[in-house]
């Protein structure tokens, strides 16, 4: 469903589309469209059934990245709009950087970043919804900086209690890391009793430094 330059699309309209299992997208940057989107098979991340290989929990047990969150919007989705060497162009235009700053302001947009000397070299961001989490979008400057990030995230999801973590579509970087499909009415039911249920984001308080050790842990919990 296609929608137009003018048509209005609020934070809390962008909630209700998420709790119905849709979710917005540009053709590239420079289209000030959106249209919604609502996948036949769904890309999922089974919390219990993350991958993750032998050479990337060294990485994280050696903490090669400080691991923050919620603390440099801008830069992530920045970085996720912009041009890789696995893409040439990006489907988040200025609406969708305005209306996922908005609900990071209300605090249902988070990141979570990868930071080497300073600098942020990686990082991903998505929506929190009762006890789903959906993922937007991934990007990295630094060799596994975003797969870190990644298993960060999905540590700090199982250990708050959340119950679906969406990857809209499963794609072969995602299947590494344990995406799978599932039919359109499996994702419904899963999505309905997730929206429906609790979660703590701030399982680990705002500002604490999460060692890869302790995300490990958590995931095999």
């Amino acid at each position: 469903m296609a929608g137009s330059p003018r048509a209005e699309i609020t934070p809390d309209i962008l909630l209700r589309a998420y709790a119905a299992g849709i979710f917005p997208m540009a053709e590239d940057a420079e289209d000030p469209s959106l249209f919604w989107v609502e996948p036949r098979a769904r890309g999922i991340i089974p919390l219990d059934g993350v991958h993750v290989s032998r050479s990337l929990a060294r990485t994280i047990r050696r903490d090669t990245f400080e691991i923050r969150v919620d603390t440099d919007f801008e830069g992530v989705i920045g970085g996720c709009a912009a041009p890789g060497h696995d893409r040439d162009r990006t489907w988040i235009n200025l609406r969708i950087r305005r209306l996922y700053g908005d609900l990071f302001d209300l605090g249902h947009c988070h990141t979570v970043e990868a930071w080497s000397h300073g600098r942020l070299v990686g990082g991903l961001y998505g929506i929190s919804l009762g006890s789903a989490f959906f993922g937007e979008s991934m990007f990295h400057r630094q060799t596994d900086a975003s797969k870190v990030a990644f298993v960060h995230l999905a540590a700090r999801l199982r250990a708050g209690g959340f119950t679906l973590l969406d990857a809209q579509f499963r794609t072969d970087h995602l299947a590494t890391l344990g995406a799978v499909e599932v039919s359109r009415r499996a994702y419904k039911a899963r999505l309905e009793q997730a929206v429906s249920g609790s979660a703590e984001w701030w399982v680990w308080p705002r500002g604490q430094i999460v060692r890869g050790a302790e995300a490990l842990a958590a995931l095999a919990r």
